[in-house]
């Protein structure tokens, strides 16, 4: 089991925050978020990430939309801003 890196704290900020759900959607924001931060803390491709977060290609995918959607922007800007 990977270790989680986003607190209970933090995931209480993040959750306002978050898209609601339409139609297809991911089983777990919280773990979707992890393994993003989990390619951008080790800098490694998406290949590699871990099979505990699910389909590399999956949790990428779901990453694109989200960029391009402004979701991930939304969520950085509350934390640096």
């Amino acid at each position: 089991m990977l270790r989680e890196s986003i607190t209970d704290e933090i995931w209480e900020k993040i959750t306002p925050l978050l898209p609601a759900p339409k139609g297809r959607h991911g089983n777990d924001d919280r773990q979707f978020l992890e393994a993003v931060y989990w390619v951008l803390r080790t800098g490694a491709p998406w290949r590699d990430l871990p099979s505990e977060f699910g389909s590399w290609k999956t949790v990428y995918n779901r990453y694109s939309r989200w960029v391009k959607k402004g979701h991930l922007e939304k969520i950085l800007d509350f934390f640096y801003k």
